[in-house]
């Protein structure tokens, strides 16, 4: 008798390093999974990966001045009304247990942590590093948008330094991006975070837990039916 083992479901996560509401999904795509496992006893088996979207690719990667200043100047909105959107964006992250401090944010081009995201997926660890670069945008003021500070978090989850520098000036993960980039091009996906499970649903943005699990409950279902 043949034994046919359960494969992951794969999901495939367009997002972006200095988007708020990436950040918040992720939590709430997690927390989507353990209310799943609540009910049901154990998690499903989901293989994540993170795929490259730029939402200002023109950024500087050392921009002068604050997160809000480049949010009111990117939207053409009102600096107060950027603080507005920021000031809810934080307390919405606060439910979600995570903290922001967009007033001490270094906001940057984020090319190069996307091409890191990659060499981390090389070695296993790309859901860590991706944890680690927002952790580090949002919640602890540092620079993601330089080598020698990307280096620095990949060092910090267990990845070697030297070897980081080296393919990041070296770009060797760039055409990877590129690749990220034209594929959301092609899907028609314009905003993140953006989720597609099993390679067939697509959910927008950073849905509550529930809408997660239902498009879960359904993509799962229709695995086993097949």
């Amino acid at each position: 008798m043949t034994v046919i083992e359960n494969t992951p479901l794969k999901v495939d996560v367009w997002s972006d390093v200095a988007c708020p509401w990436c950040y918040i999904g992720k939590r709430r795509f997690e927390s989507a999974l353990r209310r799943m496992a609540e009910r049901d006893g154990a998690a499903p088996e989901v293989e994540i990966e993170y795929h490259s979207f730029e939402l200002s690719p023109d950024t500087p990667v050392d921009f002068e001045g604050t997160a809000t200043e480049f949010l009111a100047d990117h939207k053409g909105i009102p600096l107060e009304t950027a603080q507005q959107m920021q000031d809810q964006v934080t307390a919405l992250a606060a439910a979600e247990g995570l903290t922001y401090r967009m007033d001490q944010v270094r906001h940057t081009k984020t090319l190069k942590a996307h091409e890191l995201l990659h060499l981390a997926k090389a070695f296993g660890k790309q859901d860590e590093m991706k944890e680690r670069l927002l952790r580090a945008y949002f919640t602890e003021g540092r620079h993601v948008g330089r080598v020698e500070d990307l280096a620095d978090l990949a060092a910090e989850v267990g990845l070697e330094r030297e070897a980081v520098l080296v393919a990041l000036n070296a770009g060797t993960y760039a055409e990877a991006v590129a690749d990220d980039i034209a594929r959301a091009q092609a899907f028609g996906i314009n905003g993140v975070p953006f989720f597609v499970l099993g390679g067939r649903y697509g959910v927008s943005g950073a849905q509550d837990p529930d809408v997660f699990v239902q498009v879960l409950d359904q993509v799962l279902a229709e695995g086993d039916a097949a």
